[in-house]
């Protein structure tokens, strides 16, 4: 019986988990749900999951989710606080942690996991984008097993050798890889014209045409700055770099990443668009458990097309390569510009194509330094939000 702490329980990625784990209750037993301050939505999960502890991060919010559970009898232990996050993380009787939370919040949490020596199935790629040196150590360190759920990532695990510790250690071309093909939808604009990008709405960079997912995350795939952070996460997870990474537009999402072999063999992983796939084989690993997705019906899928990325049309993709390139605090600096900058534009400050803009200039006026410690990268992630709140608020 594995005991699971999710963090980021009320996103759609913990809602997915909290689906698969129902499945499954011979196996998996929830001991830790957590949230930012939706708990309404994290109340009703403990209702149905009575989880040991419940995590909000807001105070307010927190006490009224314990209020809310006491009137309900539920004895679930209400905790708030970020220190909490990495506490439920860390804690001696859990087994597995999924770390999805959005953005540079869930870096800590999931840092605390492999410093436990957890098996992490890691949503939140910021960690590794901010820090990779430093969590991929400690996961190395702590002998913490760390297994990707976002569906590329996953996909491309899938098509990886089994022999995973000689590629972890000797790069992943040792392994006889070519190349990896990472694949992306193109999001809602994949096909709008150039000029209407100038009048792109939040409501409108949100409605994904295949995957239900959160706001943030949602424009970050509009823009394809989402493909950039999975390029450099990808190559913290695999042992490569980004001469060996190839993005690929492909709208059906049905082919969720590619991996191909110095032999000419290209392996794929294929799948309906639900993110309960990837959760359920990370879950089980090595093993194979039911998921609820429904079988991938072939025939009605029929068609299939890829294509390059336009980078005039997604000038956020070409600043995650180059920041890969760069290396050194670059990711850190990029990451969050594009927070501050996606919440600017979802408030309506700022319009969808300021979004580059603003990660750029971060990127051309902040200087790189090695990410040695904790304090480097977090330093790296303060000046970036500062300079870009700066132009912001010279845009506005």
């Amino acid at each position: 019986m594995q005991q699971i702490t999710i963090l980021g329980a009320t996103g759609s990625i913990g809602v997915s988990t909290l689906d698969v784990l129902t499945r499954h209750p011979e196996k998996f037993e929830i001991f830790a749900l957590t949230a930012d301050r939706q708990w309404q939505v994290l109340a009703a999960q403990c209702r149905q999951h009575r989880p040991r502890y419940a995590v909000l991060c807001d105070e307010s919010a927190a006490a009224n989710l314990a209020q809310e559970l006491k009137n309900n009898q539920c004895t679930t232990e209400v905790l708030v606080g970020r220190d909490a996050l990495a506490e439920v993380a860390a804690h001696s009787d859990v087994d597995t942690v999924v770390a999805a939370i959005v953005g540079s919040a869930g870096l800590l949490p999931a840092l605390a996991a492999a410093r436990a020596g957890k098996k992490i199935l890691l949503a939140n790629k910021e960690s590794l984008v901010m820090a990779g040196a430093l969590f991929t150590q400690a996961v190395a360190d702590h002998g913490a097993i760390l297994l990707p759920i976002d569906s590329e990532h996953n996909a491309i695990f899938q098509c990886l050798p089994n022999h995973r510790s000689d590629y972890l250690q000797q790069g992943l071309i040792s392994s006889g890889v070519r190349k990896i093909l990472l694949t992306a939808s193109g999001g809602p604009f994949r096909t709008t014209p150039l000029a209407d990008l100038y009048h792109v709405t939040p409501e409108q960079a949100c409605a994904h045409p295949n995957w239900s997912m959160g706001k943030k995350i949602s424009v970050d795939s509009a823009t394809m700055l989402n493909k950039g952070l999975e390029l450099i996460e990808a190559c913290w997870l695999f042992n490569t770099n980004p001469t060996h990474i190839e993005v690929v537009i492909h709208p059906q999402s049905v082919i969720h990443s590619l991996v191909e072999y110095i032999d000419g063999s290209v392996l794929a992983q294929m799948g309906n668009p639900d993110m309960r796939t990837p959760i359920a084989q990370a879950l089980a690993w090595p093993d194979r458990i039911e998921s609820g997705v429904a079988s991938l019906d072939l025939i009605l899928t029929a068609q299939l097309d890829f294509s390059a990325p336009d980078y005039q049309r997604f000038p956020c993709l070409r600043l995650a390569q180059e920041a890969a390139a760069a290396g050194a605090t670059a990711p850190a600096i990029l990451n969050a510009a594009n927070e501050v900058a996606v919440a600017a534009f979802l408030n309506h400050q700022i319009r969808f194509d300021q979004i580059s803009q603003v990660i750029e200039s971060a990127l051309m006026r902040l200087p790189l330094t090695e990410p040695a410690s904790l304090d480097v990268v977090q330093n790296a992630d303060s000046e970036a939000r500062r300079v870009a709140c700066s132009l912001i608020d010279s845009f506005s």
